[in-house]
């Protein structure tokens, strides 16, 4: 067996079943989840029919590179969002099936195995960014995202040895769990490192359609290069998905844009890696691209949903308990506990049938810092109603505390 499997950790989600087997829930009231970043919203009937109505196309042998009127599709889109001027469909676009596995895949296709390389990634973090490093035989190298710099990593406390060995930069923007977008400032700066130093930037973009109505849309890496006349879009990629987008976690259809000098290469490793998107699955997906509306609707729920669950947390009969504020976007709280997060979210379970996740399951702790300590991540993706319930129940569950 490979070796490197030793490395990894148990996924945050095994941990939490873990955790709550310790104790047993109030079996009087019913259970709700707030741990896993699952949409529940009804996904949009105009993509399931289209999956319906060519549910034939099973018949056909997909391409890895997909059907052009895919990626055609998701041109249009990154046009219109982020105010792309030159994005080609033909040799910056590359569908995939989920951005979980495309992060993995992309990290095997681009680390240089020779070298001693670091995969530098934001603390907390989504799993796969440490996984695909360490199994690409590279070494995780983690920047805190810390309260005092915006739950944004400090990159100007960077060495310059770090960014010498970093071979991939990951960001996440907006974040998962701290819901923290990065500005266009900062993009320039580490597109302007990425040169000097020969790194690739890979951004997961995938939570940039959930923000606060009447907040500006978040700013996407590509975006940040057109602002610099930077249309090859040189080391930089983005990752984007219907799932969060479209309630579509199910679909498994994203796609990776930006640099075709580093996406011609990872098609050819895609090609032996065997993860076609079926053509059924690429025809919905189009659907799913050419439409805004559904995702406006989409995000209004959020929306609700935040102003009512943060009434309701931010009590001041409770503020010496737990401090929750607005994120920048996507659909987590990011909780900051009177007590340790790991007793917080069991105590929770127990008395109050509500599962939220802990904060140090998503960080590593480093130099003695976990940034995930007395911090708990709420996934407000239930209906506004159960939301609402939640909260009332964390809010009667501080106050005894």
């Amino acid at each position: 067996m490979n070796p490197d499997l030793q490395k990894l950790q148990p996924y945050p989600f095994e941990k939490l079943t873990a955790l709550k087997a310790q104790v047993s829930p109030n079996q009087n009231l019913r259970p709700i989840a707030l741990s896993i970043g699952e949409p529940k919203h009804p996904a949009p009937s105009f993509v399931t029919e289209c999956l319906i109505d060519n549910i034939t196309r099973i018949e056909n042998y997909p391409t890895t590179k997909g059907i052009p009127e895919l990626r055609e599709a998701i041109a249009n889109w990154l046009t219109q969002r982020f105010g792309l001027s030159q994005i080609s469909s033909e040799q910056q676009i590359i569908p995939v099936n989920g951005t979980r596995e495309a992060l993995f895949a992309f990290t095997q296709a681009v680390v240089d195995r020779s070298k001693e390389g670091l995969v530098v990634s934001p603390n907390p973090f989504y799993q796969i960014y440490e996984g695909a490093a360490y199994l690409a035989g590279a070494e995780p190298h983690f920047l805190p995202c810390l309260e005092e710099n915006g739950f944004n990593p400090d990159f100007d406390a960077v060495t310059d040895d770090i960014w010498e060995k970093c071979q991939l930069l990951f960001l996440c923007s907006p974040g998962n769990p701290t819901g923290a977008v990065l500005d266009l400032e900062t993009l320039t700066k580490l597109i302007a490192l990425a040169d000097k130093h020969d790194f690739i930037i890979a951004s997961d973009e995938c939570y940039s359609e959930i923000f606060v109505e009447g907040k500006p849309a978040p700013i996407g890496l590509l975006q940040a290069c057109e602002t610099l006349g930077r249309h090859d879009y040189s080391r930089c990629v983005v990752f984007h998905s219907l799932s969060k987008r479209s309630n579509l976690p199910g679909l498994r259809s994203g796609f990776v844009a930006g640099d075709a000098t580093i996406l011609q290469p990872f098609l050819l490793y895609r090609t032996y890696h065997g993860c076609a998107m079926p053509v059924h699955t690429q025809l919905a997906s189009i659907a799913a691209w050419n439409d805004e509306e559904h995702v406006k609707e989409n995000r209004q729920q959020y929306s609700l949903k935040f102003k009512a669950v943060l009434e309701i947390l931010k009590h001041p009969s409770i503020q010496d308990k737990i401090e929750v504020e607005q994120t920048d976007a996507s659909f987590y709280l990011w909780a900051k506990t009177s007590i340790d997060e790991e007793k917080f979210a069991q105590q929770l379970f127990a008395q109050q049938h509500v599962t939220v996740l802990p904060g140090s399951y998503l960080s590593r702790t480093i130099d003695g810092i976990n940034p995930g300590k007395n911090r708990v991540r709420m996934a407000l993706v239930a209906s506004v109603e159960e939301c609402i319930e939640a909260a009332e129940r964390i809010k009667q569950f501080v106050q005894d505390l």
